[in-house]
Parts: C-alpha cells; sequence; structure tokens
C-alpha cells in the first residue's frame, strides 16, 4: 500500500517521484486524501498566486495534419470556420481587453504544421506593437517551428512558446501519423535555444490509460517544462475522436493530482473542455491546479475571465500581475 504522506514529504523535500510511484498514488483508493495532498504540494511549492492566459486563433482551419482530436484539420470534416491571419487591429483589440482584466499573457495560435513564413513576419510585427502598447506578455503556439522563426518572435517581444506533446510518446502515433513527438521535442528546445520559455501539456480523455499520462508527466519533467496546459477533450463532430466517452470525474481529478506530484513548482494550467468538468473546477484547483486559459478558446467556447477571476478569488487565490 503506498503511502501518500510519505510521497508528499518526499516531494516537499525536493525529491522527485519514480514511475512506479506515480502509477500507484494513480491507484490509492483513498482519492480525497491524493487530492488533499496534491493541494498541499501546490500550496507549499508554489503558494496562492494563480496565472492566467488569455489566446487568440489568429489562423484557422486547413491544417494539413490528421491529429484525431483537431476540428482544425483538413482531413476532417468539422465545419470549423477558416480564415487566414486576423487583422492587427483586431489583434491588438483583443491583447488589450485580456489586459484589462487582469490576464498577464497573451497567446498567438495558429493552425497548420508551421506557420508560413510570411504569416510570422506579420505576427512579429502585431507582437511589437502590442509590447509598445499593451501592458501585457505574449505567447505563441504556431506549430514546428524553425530557431530561426523562433528567434524573430522572440526579437519582437514573444517571450513564450507553446507546442504541447498531447499524450506519451507510444500513445501518440495512434493519433497522428504526420509528425511526430520527437519533433514536437526538437520544437522546444529550439524555443529554448531562442532564449523563449516553453508551455507544453496534453489532452486527457483521448483514449489513453493512466500510464500514458504519467509517461506524459515524466516527459515532460525531463523536458523542465514548467507551464503545462492540462486539456480534457471535447469531442468534436468529424473527427475521428468525436465519440469518446467522457472521463469521470475521478479520472480528471487524479490526473490533476499525480501530475502535481510529479511538478511541484510547475503552472498546471486548465485549457481546452473546461465547460465539460465545470462542475468540478473548483475541486481541480484544490488538487494542484493554478493556472488557466481564459475567455475564448480555440473552436469551442471557453469561459468569462470576470467569472475566472471571481472564482480563483472565491478559492483563495490572487490572480497573478
Amino acid at each position: 500500500m503506498i503511502d501518500i504522506e510519505e510521497l508528499k514529504q518526499k516531494v516537499l523535500e525536493g525529491g522527485q517521484i519514480s514511475r512506479e510511484e506515480a502509477l500507484a498514488l494513480a491507484g490509492n483508493e483513498d482519492k480525497e486524501k491524493l487530492y488533499q495532498a496534491a493541494g498541499e504540494i501546490r500550496e507549499r511549492c508554489v503558494g496562492w498566486g494563480f496565472d492566467m492566459c488569455s489566446i487568440v486563433n489568429a489562423r484557422s482551419g486547413r491544417c494539413s495534419e490528421n491529429c484525431k482530436w483537431c476540428a482544425q484539420s483538413a482531413v476532417f470534416k468539422t465545419g470549423v470556420c477558416e480564415y487566414d491571419l486576423i487583422g492587427e487591429e483586431e489583434c491588438v483589440e483583443l491583447a488589450r481587453q485580456s489586459a484589462a482584466y487582469g490576464v498577464s499573457k497573451f497567446s498567438f495560435v495558429t493552425s497548420g504544421r508551421a506557420l508560413p513564413d510570411r504569416y510570422v513576419d506579420s505576427l512579429c510585427a502585431y507582437a511589437r506593437r502590442i509590447c509598445a502598447e499593451v501592458p501585457i506578455r505574449l505567447c505563441a503556439s504556431m506549430g514546428l517551428l524553425k530557431r530561426e522563426q523562433l528567434e524573430r518572435l522572440k526579437a519582437a517581444g514573444v517571450v513564450r512558446y507553446h507546442c504541447n506533446l498531447e499524450t506519451s510518446r507510444r500513445f501518440f502515433g495512434t493519433l497522428c501519423t504526420t509528425h511526430t513527438t520527437d519533433e514536437k521535442i526538437a520544437t522546444i528546445r529550439a524555443a529554448r535555444e531562442a532564449g523563449m520559455e516553453v508551455c507544453s501539456g496534453g489532452i486527457i480523455g483521448m483514449g489513453e490509460t493512466m500510464e500514458d499520462r504519467v509517461e506524459l508527466a515524466l516527459l515532460l519533467r525531463e523536458l523542465n517544462v514548467a507551464s503545462i496546459p492540462l486539456n480534457v477533450l471535447n469531442p468534436i463532430p468529424g473527427t475521428p475522436l468525436e465519440n469518446m466517452p467522457p472521463l469521470s470525474d475521478e479520472e480528471v481529478l487524479t490526473t490533476v493530482a499525480v501530475f502535481r506530484f510529479i511538478h511541484p513548482r510547475a503552472y498546471l494550467r486548465f485549457a481546452g473542455g473546461r465547460a465539460l468538468i465545470a462542475h468540478i473546477e473548483e475541486r481541480a484547483i484544490r488538487a494542484g491546479v493554478n493556472a488557466a486559459i481564459v475567455g475564448d478558446l480555440l473552436t469551442t467556447v471557453g469561459s468569462k475571465v470576470q467569472e475566472d477571476c471571481e472564482k480563483v478569488k472565491r478559492l483563495g487565490y490572487s490572480i497573478l500581475p
């Protein structure tokens, strides 16, 4: 029988739990004790600050990749809105609105394997203007960019790059065959070499096992990722995963808690699929979540920023500036 208190102390003293210990935690029957311990790790290691990031779907649809979860893939018929790069004025105004609510980060998100160079140039111009006019930090998620493109974004003011690993290396190949986990890792390393912070996480509820989730968490630890989005699959009609059954509340909360044990100092960030778990979101925050993507998401409706701010303050957190 695994001793949750013993593993909590191990983490609080600077140790790392193993794969076997993580799986034992996930299988422990005393879930409430697990969630409480994970919350204590969050409190002791990163305190009561809550980090918020908003995103803009800056280029939508027509993606060449065949990721089975994604509404933006051109391989599937999902009816998603398709458009090239949004206009500069709209983008700057969205950043301004986010900053007005107290959101600390604003991210450009674009569809496609890698954003074409001409669009990188345009978003660099947007970034320079936002940096000059709006008190907000900039992030980007633009696919498998080259180091030179990432360096240009960094020079324009983009401080963090996002590239989700999505799931374990073993399971990823069953969900996507047009790019690999290794290509994603190469992008993460290139972003670091360009001087950027890194944001990378995954999606749960795609048919993976708890072992796959643990393997993802351990790989992210190996890559020293400090901002980890945890998406819950929102099955999109027209994608191969449209009929995936929802995860149980226990699976979601257990995954959050185990990720917190593995990543005691990270920002565990709720992202896509938040509407599906709204009824347990406060419990998830108590079990270790300390960040979120707020506002409208990519192809599904997100949460209202003001409501998010009120919720986390009610739970005792302060919004990080």
